[in-house]
């Protein structure tokens, strides 16, 4: 007897959720042409998920994932449904979810770094808490965030299982020159840079790139090539992260930062492709999709050593210490110096992007979901 199988996409837009909604409900449609599916979603976003298949429906939800709305609607809606799972594709659980639910995390960072520790931070974790321990199971994008949700939360291992999310397919189809050109034009990009993206946070450890892209440039200044270097940061709450602006005043570097906010997929994909070099020196991640995003578009990287990075780009990137301006600095300028070192990142890249794939994400989400409804069926 075929599943129905409800799943939260309201976050379908989102930046990096946003990329893990889209793709794996799309690769579910591919795998899948048994068992029915019910999305939640927001209404403008309905015609994203037209034609996914005769077995999948969508039902319009115009409530955020956040406040006191969400925790009095989602959980009526999702009994009206009286599916026989319920998908929660980011740990944002109403506190009357019914069960059984799947709860995908995507990183601890919310709990290892709060913006401040008042009553509104205790309740946040408080819900983080009780919608992981409350799961059937725990979808973790990688085995560094894995083990945070057992030695944080407290998880019992059996209960957390690690799927591996994949680049955006957009990232590793062609593009067009003439048009990538007219991007690029539109703006006001006709030289070299070395590009960050992501969200603007604490945690990206943008002023210590900002620093470290100023002691390239002062070394590079007579460079032929990278006399006018630049470095474009691609990124959302610029104005909650004053120590970002302060950095680029302090380094003396301002006319040569550029601040783009978010750009549409096909734009990114644009930038990724005519970077120098993408840095990523964060301090901390659930797993590392861009720099993944950035090497399917053949684009050299520079990452942090830590280890959900280094489980993701492996060795086709050039890790250093991001608790270290010239260690970040030494990495970005030997890609830009050093070609043979540029073009083995690029090749070695390409072929790391590649191992992680949807379908195979897909395959493995859908046997987590037929496991917990049996183990519901068993107990009925």
């Amino acid at each position: 007897m075929p599943l129905h199988i409800a799943i939260d996409v309201r976050r379908l837009r989102d930046f990096g959720i946003g990329t893990y909604i889209r793709n794996l409900t799309r690769a579910l449609a591919r795998q899948d042409r048994e068992n029915r599916y019910t999305l939640i979603s927001r209404a403008a976003d309905l015609g994203e998920l037209r034609d996914l298949g005769p077995n999948f429906e969508c039902k319009a939800c115009e409530t955020t994932d956040r406040g006191f709305q969400h925790n009095l609607v989602m959980p009526r809606l999702f009994r009206s449904l009286n599916a026989n799972l319920y998908h929660i594709p980011l740990n944002s659980v109403a506190w009357l979810m019914p069960r059984p639910y799947v709860l995908t995390i995507h990183d601890m960072s919310t709990l290892l770094f709060p913006g401040r520790k008042d009553f509104r931070h205790f309740m946040h974790e408080e819900r983080y808490r009780r919608g992981a321990k409350r799961a059937a199971r725990i979808i973790a994008v990688s085995n560094a965030t894995r083990r945070d949700i057992e030695s944080v939360l407290r998880i019992p291992a059996d209960q957390v299982t690690r799927i591996y999310s994949a680049p955006d397919p957009a990232f590793t189809t062609a593009g067009d020159t003439s048009q990538e050109r007219q991007i690029l034009e539109r703006y006001s990009i006709s030289f070299p840079y070395i590009l960050y993206a992501g969200t603007i946070r604490s945690r990206k450890n943008i002023p210590r790139l900002i620093e470290a892209f100023a002691v390239v440039r002062h070394e590079l200044e007579n460079h032929p090539r990278y006399k006018d270097l630049r470095l474009v940061i691609i990124g959302d709450e610029l104005s909650n992260n004053p120590a970002v602006r302060q950095a680029v005043a302090q380094s003396r570097v301002a006319p040569m930062v550029r601040f783009l906010g978010f750009v549409p997929t096909d734009t990114l994909k644009v930038f990724y492709r005519a970077a120098e070099v993408f840095a990523f020196p964060s301090l901390y991640e659930g797993f590392g999709l861009a720099p993944l995003e950035a090497m399917a578009c053949g684009t050299p990287v520079v990452a942090s050593d830590v280890p959900s990075l280094v489980e993701a780009v492996g060795d086709a990137a050039q890790l250093v210490s991001p608790d270290n301006v010239f260690d970040i600095a030494r990495g970005i300028r030997e890609i830009l110096l050093d070609d043979d070192c540029r073009q083995g990142l690029v090749v070695a890249g390409r072929a790391q992007a590649m191992r992680f794939d949807w379908d195979t994400t897909a395959q493995e989400t859908l046997a987590i979901y037929l496991e917990m409804a049996e183990k519901k069926l068993n107990k009925e």
